[in-house]
């Protein structure tokens, strides 16, 4: 057991995601998921009027052009979806960005004061300010480099060990185990070699293992279940290949059911931190911190008014992965290399219907059918949190752990008959 997770803060059930069962799929457009799980190869749909918005990843593959989707949101959505987790945005290699300087004549003047001797020792930085979380977070952070045969993809990653053990998406990483090759960039401008230790699709969580290091400095860990709506964040990573670029921002929401799915078929969902901190492509992976420097979640998708294949970019609509959940999949990745799911043992439907989630049909001796939920029953609250939809249940559950017991108010189809079950949660099959 690595000691870098030892201490007292675990998730209170208020914020996170969790892993869909790989072995409870459901056909594409059946619409059903089981509770815990979202099914391979759809994401849920949520249909609104008005507001036109493209999704996707963090991370970055110039040489692909990122598939087109349209979706529509509104006020008050309980899940939002994302069409596809689109690797193709943040361009490396110096193609990221172009920073143009304009050349002028200098004067003697200038070119005197160019002389004189520059002060390069750093000064504190005002307690409390972002400039001292700036100095305290960004030794900790690190821009990763995949190249595989799908193309070239960038991101970040937080350091949990000084012997160069690091917390990204996986996605960032995706395919580098299959002959791909990773390059990590450290603060001080070293680039080392790294492989994965572990990664789970259906959490977009990895842990990866720079390799020939000692002695960096790994990110303190924070405690997402504290985090209050309104406070103020900052987040930390590589955008645009940018290494090193810090934004401010504050909490914008949270326990935001966000579902994602990859044109491969490949899904996951996120009960989100929401942040208005300026997050891009090439974020992914990286750090959302506290005004104190610890590590509260792991950017992962964006919100985008992107037209077609043009670059998406930060409208104030970023996503992180609440720490709590991302340290428990971590810890099941390094000592399991798998990552283990609460489940309720029931196909709910992920269809965009709201009020509430429908039961399909329930595991024969799973939690569910134990607990009396049958097909037909329509979940509308996991303890006091109110459920928009299929996608919201399965995101308020994997908030969880394994062997923890919620309370369930559960109605008929046509909302009579109210009545509260309590559920202890299995394991999702693997």
């Amino acid at each position: 057991m690595t000691n870098f997770f030892d201490d007292n803060s675990r998730e209170s059930g208020s914020a996170g995601w969790g892993r869909p069962a790989s072995g409870a799929e459901a056909g594409t457009n059946s619409g059903v998921g089981e509770a815990g799980n979202v099914p391979a190869g759809q994401s849920a749909q949520a249909q609104q009027p008005n507001i036109q918005q493209d999704w996707q990843d963090l991370s970055g593959n110039p040489n692909e052009n990122p598939p087109q989707s349209r979706h529509s949101g509104s006020k008050g959505l309980g899940a939002l979806a994302i069409a596809a987790l689109m690797l193709g945005s943040a361009a490396v290699g110096g193609g990221a960005a172009a920073l143009v300087v304009a050349n002028s004549n200098s004067s003697s003047t200038t070119q005197n004061a160019l002389k004189e001797p520059a002060e390069t020792r750093q000064a504190a930085a005002p307690s409390g300010s972002v400039e001292e979380v700036a100095q305290k977070v960004l030794p900790s952070v690190v821009s990763i480099t995949t190249e595989t045969e799908a193309g070239v993809a960038s991101g970040s990653g937080s350091i949990l060990s000084s012997d160069g053990l690091v917390l990204t998406n996986h996605h960032v990483v995706a395919g580098s185990e299959e002959g791909g090759r990773m390059q990590v960039l450290l603060s001080d401008g070293s680039t080392h070699p790294a492989k994965v230790v572990a990664s789970d699709v259906a959490t977009d969580i990895a842990v990866i293992r720079i390799e020939g290091v000692n002695g960096l400095r790994p990110i303190s860990l924070g405690n997402s279940s504290q985090v209050q709506v309104g406070q103020q964040v900052v987040a930390v990573g590589s955008p645009l290949g940018l290494t090193s670029t810090v934004t401010q921002g504050i909490v914008s929401a949270k326990n935001r059911p966000v579902s994602a799915a990859a044109e491969n078929g490949e899904s996951s969902v996120i009960d989100a931190i929401q942040t208005d901190a300026a997050i891009n492509p090439g974020n992914s992976g990286g750090a959302l911190v506290d005004m104190d420097g610890n590590l509260i979640g792991v950017p992962s998708v964006i919100a985008s008014m992107k037209q077609g294949s043009e670059q998406a970019g930060s409208i104030g609509l970023g996503f992180a992965i609440p720490i709590d959940q991302a340290r428990r999949i971590a810890e099941d990745l390094i000592e399991n290399g798998h990552a283990r799911m609460p489940a309720i043992g029931a196909q709910i439907d992920t269809r965009p219907i709201t009020n509430g989630a429908l039961v399909r049909e329930t595991t024969p001796g799973g939690p569910a059918e134990k607990a009396g939920l049958k097909g037909g029953d329509v979940i509308k609250k996991v303890d006091d949190r109110v459920l928009d939809n299929g996608i919201a249940l399965i995101a308020a559950i994997r908030s969880h752990r394994i062997g923890d017991s919620v309370t369930l108010t559960v109605t008929d189809e046509n909302g009579g008959n109210e009545r509260t079950v309590d559920v202890t949660l299995g394991e999702a099959p693997s």
